[in-house]
């Protein structure tokens, strides 16, 4: 019976880790932020522990009535691996995970060793399977442990990394720093800038949606080089305080606010925190610095920054901006434009093949700043020709059967997406969307989904929501505007919705996209 019983602590040992690995995905999905992976916990408890690990533990409990047989039942539901959904984003194995996995091997290791020595010191096998079946039922509590007994380690490995970075930031005294942040539009305008730049300047930037701190770090230390004149850095903030610390390693001399909106409502908890810590990339430009601000945001206009540095302003409606864009036009091609700026230097019509106003504002944005650092007109427009669509950014394509596909799926916002209901809108044939709605937006997040099934209703000939619970303001946005019941399709998920897609059997089809929750988020 001890062998027997060995064999069945390893093989749950075996299993255990394979939960260990979807914990550390959500961990990581989280941020590696103990408290936001134990509120999924809290709220998705029966996917962090199936049921069949509750009925595990009570059988544990029942051996202490010498029910030894049961043992043969734990085995077999030891072995019971239930198959996951495939992930929207996998897990990535980065150094820092590693030595998680060390650490949380360690803590396993122990659980394993204390099993078998109730096991072969005759103690009530009982003892033994409550501390093999506790090791899997209580794996993200062990992840969270494991996180919290290297943060000393990481926090540590990061400093040197911040000082390493600062150090070489610091010696490349002939790169100009261009620093980009705002609710939305920033990894955009980044790319926009680059391309436009790329034509004058050797340019470099932050790859992807790497604005954070340690993103900025891993940029400057593996890629920044003596040759580059203009470094791009994108700035995200998930609280006060953190696109300060990145303007403080990056010393940029150049600033661009897209946008403030009421995104990360849940973490902010209101508008003028956003507004401040958004405001952090300005308050820290030197005194010959250059601000770069869109005139039409309500939010930024609201805010009055303290510093006295120069301030360029952008706009669409408001036509005393420095920079403005007119005469707009979208089409199955892209978008059509005319920039004027109010020194009268520059008066010239563009074209890009993105979509979208917000794109619009983001390519503006990026104009301003080209010519402000002495880009001339026919590179700025050759740069702007170029421009590809970021990808899942409202990005034009082919899919589901060589149906035309807007996908504006990486995130979403009530700015963002109200805009890309108007494209949808403007397009010749069958509009449909497909959307599980926003997140984030705290107390104001039904408030805000409800108003996006409103402005659907209106855009709309054909409404795919994903998720049920989720979406139900999109729901109630939608019915409260009297669009049809057969217009609406409620998807279980994003494969449930891509076969109603076919089965709608339009080829005159137009499918946006609208935001993809990651894995967290599934119902």
């Amino acid at each position: 019976m001890q062998i027997i019983f060995s064999i069945v602590s390893v093989l749950w040992m075996v299993y255990a880790f394979y939960r260990v690995k979807q914990a550390i995905h959500m961990l990581q999905l989280n941020s590696y932020f103990n408290n936001r992976l134990w509120r999924w916990v809290t709220e998705h408890w029966m996917k962090a522990v199936p049921i069949h690990e509750w009925v595990a533990l009570v059988l544990a409990f029942l051996l202490f009535l010498n029910w030894n047989w049961l043992i043969f039942v734990i085995l077999l539901l030891g072995l019971f691996i239930p198959r996951n959904k495939q992930e929207k984003k996998k897990l990535v194995v980065t150094a820092r995970v590693k030595r998680l996995i060390v650490t949380v091997t360690i803590i396993y290791l122990f659980l394993l060793a204390t099993s078998l020595h109730f096991i072969w010191n005759d103690y009530p096998l009982a003892f033994a399977a409550l501390v093999i079946v506790g090791g899997s039922i209580f794996t993200y509590a062990i992840v969270l442990l494991a996180n919290f007994i290297n943060r000393p380690i990481e926090s540590g490995i990061k400093e040197h990394y911040y000082k390493d970075a600062k150090r070489i930031i610091d010696s490349a005294t002939n790169t100009d720093t261009i620093g980009i942040t705002g609710s939305f539009g920033k990894t955009s305008t980044k790319f926009i800038l680059d391309t436009i730049l790329s034509s004058h300047f050797n340019t470099l930037k932050t790859p992807n949606s790497f604005n954070t701190k340690i993103g900025v770090t891993i940029t400057i230390r593996n890629s920044l080089k003596p040759y580059h004149d203009v470094f791009i850095a994108e700035m995200g903030a998930k609280e006060p305080g953190n696109i300060q610390e990145i303007c403080e390693l990056v010393s940029h001399k150049y600033a661009i606010l897209t946008a403030i909106g009421e995104q990360h409502l849940e973490t902010f908890k209101t508008i003028e925190n956003i507004q401040k810590t958004k405001f952090e990339i300005v308050e820290t430009l030197p005194a010959d610095g250059i601000a770069f601000l869109n005139r039409d945001d309500k939010n930024i206009m609201s805010y009055t920054p303290k510093n006295p540095c120069r301030k360029v302003y952008f706009a669409i409606d408001d036509t005393e901006a420095d920079y403005v864009a007119s005469d707009i036009r979208f089409h199955n091609k892209g978008t059509t434009f005319r920039v004027t700026n109010k020194q009268g230097t520059l008066d010239a019509d563009f074209e890009t093949k993105l979509l979208g106003k917000h794109n619009v504002y983001n390519i503006l944005a990026a104009i301003s700043v080209a010519w402000e650092m002495g880009v001339p007109l026919s590179k700025v427009q050759q740069g702007v020709k170029k421009i590809q669509a970021v990808k899942h950014r409202m990005e034009i394509k082919k899919g589901f059967g060589n149906l035309t596909v807007i996908d504006d799926s990486f995130n979403s916002n009530p700015t963002g997406s109200r805009m890309a209901l108007e494209v949808l809108s403007s397009m010749e044939g069958y509009k449909v969307l497909v959307t599980p709605g926003m997140v984030e937006l705290g107390d104001k997040e039904y408030q805000y989904n409800k108003a996006f099934g409103e402005y659907a209703a209106d855009a709309c000939d054909y409404v795919i929501v994903v998720g049920e619970k989720q979406t139900k303001p999109i729901q109630d946005g939608l019915r409260g505007k009297g669009y049809p019941e057969e217009q609406l399709f409620i998807a279980k998920d994003l494969n449930h919705a891509i076969s109603q897609i076919q089965a709608l059997n339009r080829q005159d089809a137009i499918i946006l996209l609208e935001n993809d929750l990651p894995d967290t988020y599934n119902e």
